[in-house]
C-alpha cells in the first residue's frame, strides 16, 4: 500500500493546472512558423558545426576540483543518512531529495554551472584509473538502462513512493557505480552513470560554462560537441519518452483505468521506443548517402533532442521543483526526523501555482523555445552531414517529427 502523501513521482504528483487551450495553440503555431522559416530561409551553410568538426576529438575535460568533490561527498553522505536513517514514510528527506533535488534539480544545475555533476560525483572521487579499458562498443547503453530503471521506479512500479524500494534502487545503483568505476575507471561514469550522462548532455546547452571554463557561450556552438557513441539515441529517447508518459499517465483517460505494474511498465517502454524509433526513421530519411553513412545519421543528429528534453522538463516539472523542492529541503534539515528546525517553522511558498496564467505562459514558452533550438541545431548539423543535393529534402522528415513532438508535448500538458 502506498504511504500517505505519496503518489506519482514518488513524492506526490504535479499540482499544476492544465494550460489553457489558447496558450497551447499559440505556442504550436509559433513553433510551426519558426520551424518552416528556419528550414526555408535560414543559412545554407553550417554555422555552428562543419564536417571537419565531426572528425575532431572532444578535448579532455579539466581536472576535477577537490573542494567541489569534497562537497559532493558531504552532500551524498547527508542524503544517504536521511534516506537510510530517516522515517519510512512520506516525510523521508532522502526520498524527496532523490526524486526532486537530484532528478529534476540536475537539469537547471547543469544549465547554470555546466557539468558540475562530474566534480560532485562521489563515485568518481573514490574510483581510480580502473583495471580494464571501457568497451566502447557498449557506448551509452548502460546509462540508458540505468535511466530507464529510474523512470520505471518513479512512474511505473507498483509503489514508487516506497522508501524501501528507493533504498534498494540506490543501493544497487551505488554498487554498480563503485564496481564499474573500479573496473573501468573514469570512462565508466562518462558512459554508464545515468545521472552523470544526463548532466553531461544538458551541460552542452549551458550558456555559461564550456568544458569547465566560465564565460558567455552560444549553446548552439557547444551543443554539437555532444560525444556520439552507441546508445546516445536510446538515452535521449528514455528521457523524452518518459516525460511524455508522465504527462499521459496523469490524464483522465489513463487515470480512469486500473492497470497492473506490468501494464504500466509496458506502456512506458512503448513511449520510449516510439520516440527513439521515430527519430531514427526521420534522421535516416534522406537520399544521397550510403548504408554506413545512413547508420551514423541518428547519432550525429541526436544532440538536437537535448533542447526538447530540457524544454519539456521545465514545462512539466518546474512547479514540482520550486514548490515540492522546498519541502524536500526542509526535510533534509532534519534527516533523522528528530524535530530539528534550524530555520524555524518551515513553510512552503507556492510561487507558481498561485499564478496560473504566468505558469501557463512559462510552460508553453519552455516547450516552444526547446523546439526552436532543436530545429536550428538539427538544421545546422544536417547542412554539415547531408549531401548538397539533399540538404533541404533530407530535413523534411526531421522537421515534421519535431513539430509532432511539440504538438504532442503541448497536448499532453493541456490534457492533464
Amino acid at each position: 500500500m502506498t504511504p500517505a502523501g505519496f503518489a506519482a513521482h514518488g513524492v506526490g504528483g504535479a499540482t499544476d493546472l492544465p494550460i489553457p487551450f489558447i496558450y497551447a495553440m499559440v505556442g504550436a503555431s509559433w513553433a510551426l512558423t519558426i520551424s518552416f522559416a528556419v528550414l526555408a530561409l535560414a543559412w545554407k551553410e553550417p554555422r555552428f558545426t562543419s564536417a571537419d568538426d565531426l572528425e575532431t576529438a572532444t578535448p579532455p575535460p579539466p581536472a576535477r576540483r577537490p573542494f567541489v568533490a569534497l562537497i559532493g561527498l558531504l552532500l551524498t553522505g547527508w542524503v544517504l543518512l536521511a534516506l537510510y536513517g530517516g522515517p519510512d514514510d512520506a516525510s523521508n528527506g532522502g526520498v524527496q531529495a532523490f526524486y526532486i533535488l537530484v532528478w529534476v534539480g540536475l537539469v537547471p544545475l547543469a544549465l547554470l554551472a555546466g557539468h558540475v555533476w562530474r566534480d560532485l560525483s562521489p563515485w568518481r572521487t573514490v574510483a581510480g584509473d580502473g583495471i580494464w579499458a571501457y568497451p566502447e562498443r557498449l557506448g551509452y547503453w548502460p546509462a540508458a538502462a540505468g535511466l530507464f530503471g529510474f523512470v520505471w521506479l518513479e512512474l511505473a512500479s507498483s509503489d514508487p513512493g516506497s522508501v524501501e524500494a528507493v533504498r534498494r534502487w540506490v543501493a544497487i545503483y551505488a554498487i554498480a557505480m563503485l564496481l564499474g568505476g573500479l573496473a573501468f575507471g573514469q570512462r565508466w561514469f562518462d558512459r554508464a552513470d545515468p545521472f552523470d550522462v544526463y548532466s553531461g548532455l544538458v551541460a552542452h546547452l549551458s550558456p555559461f560554462v564550456r568544458n569547465g571554463r566560465w564565460g558567455l557561450y552560444n549553446p548552439l556552438r557547444t551543443l554539437p560537441t555532444v560525444p556520439v557513441a552507441p546508445g546516445l539515441v536510446a538515452v535521449l529517447a528514455v528521457l523524452l519518452g518518459s516525460t511524455a508518459y508522465d504527462s499521459f499517465s496523469a490524464s483522465p483517460f489513463w487515470q480512469s483505468r486500473t492497470l497492473t505494474s506490468a501494464q504500466h511498465s509496458a506502456v512506458l517502454l512503448v513511449f520510449c521506443m516510439v520516440v527513439g524509433i521515430l527519430f531514427i526513421l526521420a534522421a535516416t530519411a534522406t537520399g544521397g548517402v550510403d548504408r554506413s553513412e545512413r547508420r551514423r545519421l541518428p547519432g550525429l543528429l541526436a544532440h538536437s533532442l537535448v533542447p526538447i528534453v530540457v524544454g519539456y522538463v521545465f514545462a512539466h516539472y518546474l512547479t514540482y521543483l520550486l514548490e515540492k523542492g522546498q519541502a524536500a529541503f526542509f526535510a533534509l534539515l532534519d534527516p533523522l526526523d528528530r524535530g530539528w528546525a534550524p530555520l524555524g517553522d518551515p513553510s512552503v511558498t507556492y510561487v507558481l501555482s498561485e499564478h496560473t496564467s504566468t505558469l501557463a505562459a512559462i510552460k508553453v514558452s519552455c516547450v516552444v523555445i526547446g523546439h526552436v533550438l532543436a530545429v536550428v541545431a538539427a538544421h545546422d548539423r544536417a547542412l554539415a552531414v547531408l549531401p548538397a543535393a539533399h540538404r533541404l529534402s533530407g530535413q523534411l522528415a526531421m522537421l515534421v517529427l519535431m513539430v509532432a513532438y511539440t504538438f504532442t508535448g503541448l497536448y499532453l500538458l493541456f490534457s492533464v
